[in-house]
């Protein structure tokens, strides 16, 4: 039980950096999967092999015939998924610790002092420089301090495409290993049998209720995973910006003043290749003097 109390424990964790939807599908994966393979199916699939009976006393043909029916026990077939699926999480947040734990860039000169959401340009303080030289040192890169974001996002797209790819490889797998019904009554026709042997499962009404009930619990996994996708890019489409960020438009505009206090009336008539603010304030100067 120490290894499933570690593997909660690292889910738990990715808990933290999912959305509504990735929160969902770790509740369905630490209790219906988790706890079922762990504790339910320990009483049922203990003695499978042992109370794996045939009508032989030929040496050896009982475990070919065992082999043949079952490849792969069902309950470590269960783990295996479990890792697999969860494997693309550990590695997610993994990477998040790792990207929240390195040092913050030194700022430089014309740095921000302020977050993006709730500061203004005409706020910032920086001495030694004019508010000119650092809204041009500001407009050339708008983009920078997003980009850890960004990259973190575009990651946990990534690991939900494969942790969805998985889960319905492993669905696929389920069901052409062991169909949807765990048969009573085997006949095996394996070597070194030297006839067909008649092979009885123990439990097999027991068995089959916990193969469709981890069917339907992949199944939904697989929805889940889709649906988290969905709404991810959907979240993308209504947060994509059509236009410039407003902290551009403010920083043309503040230009634009600045410009217009350095200069005067004169200046700008006889200036054509001023912006059209400066020559839309200048021809209002001169109604307001022919008024």
């Amino acid at each position: 039980m120490t290894e499933w109390t570690l593997l909660k424990r690292l889910l738990d964790a990715v808990h933290h950096h999912s959305t509504m939807i990735g929160r969902l599908w770790l509740t369905v994966m630490v209790i219906f999967r988790l706890l079922i393979v762990a504790v339910a199916t320990e009483d049922v699939y203990t003695d499978e092999q042992e109370m794996f009976v045939c009508n032989t006393l030929q040496p050896g043909c009982s475990t070919v015939c065992y082999d043949a029916f079952a490849p792969i026990s069902q309950p470590r077939f269960w783990v295996f998924h479990i890792i697999s699926v969860s494997t693309p999480s550990l590695c997610f947040i993994i990477y998040t610790w790792h990207s929240l734990s390195k040092p913050p860039r030194r700022r430089g000169p014309y740095d921000r002092i302020c977050d993006s959401d709730s500061c203004s340009v005409p706020s910032h303080k920086h001495l030694g420089h004019s508010l000119e030289d650092v809204l041009d040192h500001q407009g050339g890169d708008p983009a920078g301090p997003r980009t850890s974001g960004g990259v973190l996002s575009k990651c946990y797209v990534f690991h939900v495409c494969l942790r969805a790819l998985l889960e319905v490889v492993f669905v696929v797998a389920q069901w052409k290993l062991f169909g949807f019904r765990v048969p009573v009554h085997f006949l095996c026709r394996s070597q070194p049998c030297s006839q067909p042997v008649d092979c009885f499962v123990s439990r097999p009404t027991e068995k089959t209720v916990f193969l469709l009930f981890m069917f339907a619990v992949g199944v939904f996994c697989v929805f889940l995973n889709l649906l988290e996708l969905n709404h991810l890019g959907w979240k993308k489409i209504r947060t994509a910006d059509p236009g410039p960020p407003p902290l551009l438009q403010t920083q043309e505009v503040i230009r634009g003043v600045l410009q217009l206090c350095s200069i005067g009336p004169t200046d700008t008539q006889s200036s054509p290749g001023k912006s059209p603010l400066l020559r839309g304030l200048s021809g209002q100067d001169r109604a307001a003097g022919v008024m």
